[in-house]
């Protein structure tokens, strides 16, 4: 698990992106439309970003699983 975690949210075009790691990565798809994962150069996720954060009601939260290659 990250010692650190940063979060950024821009609520103009309604993206939330969170990072484990500053260092260099690449945004993958994932199965989830919303969500992107950010990995490094070996395959680890060093974060994440969701796209649409306000249209997931509290109720019914968005759930993503970054599992293998998706």
């Amino acid at each position: 698990m990250a010692d650190k975690v940063k979060l950024w949210f821009d609520s103009e075009v309604d993206y939330l992106e969170v990072t484990f790691s500053d260092g260099p990565g690449k945004m993958r798809p994932t199965r989830s439309d919303a969500v992107m994962k950010r990995v490094d150069e070996q395959g680890r996720i060093i974060g994440f970003s969701v796209f649409g954060v306000s249209r997931f009601r509290k109720d019914h939260p968005l759930e993503a699983e970054f599992t293998g290659e998706e």
